[in-house]
C-alpha cells in the first residue's frame, strides 16, 4: 500500500509517501509544499491545491492520511488550517483516493504506542520505524510521515471519507 500522509497548513503543508507491506515500511520522498506570507490567501491555496495534486499524479498513492486540525487558541490560525485542510482534502476526493483523517492523539499512539507522546518521542519513533538516518528539517514533514504510519497500523480498521 502507498500512503500519501500529509500534515496541513497553510504555510507549509508537510508530505511524505510511504509504501507499506508485510509490515515494513519504505519512505518514498517527503518535504513541504510551502506558500509565503504577503500573497492573497486565495492563491496561497490554490498553491497547495496544484502542488498537492501534482504529487498524487506523481506517486499515485493508494491512500491519504491526514492529520485533523488541533485546535489552538488562535481562532484565525484555526481557520486557515481548516481551510488547508479542506484543500487537500478537496484534491484527494476529486482524484478519487481514499481519504482518512486521525487526530493527533491517534497519531502519537500508533507510532509511539502513547496518545501523549511529546514530539521528540515521536520523531524517534518515525526514524526508527522508517530506517532513515535522519529526519527532515520542518516538523511538518515529519509529523506527515507519522500520519502515515499511523494509517498503515490503523488501514483495516479505518472509515475513508
Amino acid at each position: 500500500m502507498r500512503i500519501l500522509g500529509i500534515d496541513p497548513g497553510y504555510a507549509i503543508t508537510g508530505y511524505s509517501i510511504i509504501d507499506y507491506a508485510g509490515n515494513k515500511f519504505k519512505l518514498i520522498d517527503s518535504g513541504a509544499v510551502t506558500t509565503k506570507a504577503g500573497v492573497s490567501f486565495p492563491l496561497r491555496l490554490t498553491k497547495i491545491y496544484d502542488d498537492v495534486g501534482e504529487i498524487i499524479d506523481k506517486y499515485k498513492p493508494d491512500a491519504i492520511s491526514i492529520e485533523e486540525l488541533f485546535f489552538n487558541n488562535n481562532a484565525k490560525t484555526a481557520i486557515n488550517v481548516a481551510q488547508a485542510r479542506g484543500i487537500v482534502l478537496t484534491v484527494g476526493c476529486k482524484k478519487n483516493i481514499p481519504t482518512f483523517e486521525y487526530t493527533p492523539l491517534q497519531i502519537k499512539q500508533a507510532v509511539a504506542g502513547y496518545g501523549r507522546a511529546d514530539k521528540i518521542q515521536v520523531q524517534k519513533m518515525v526514524k526508527t520505524i522508517l530506517n532513515v538516518s535522519e529526519l527532515p528539517k520542518l516538523d511538518d514533514t515529519t509529523d506527515s510521515m507519522a500520519a502515515a504510519i499511523c494509517h498503515a497500523h490503523s488501514a483495516k480498521f479505518s472509515q475513508k471519507l
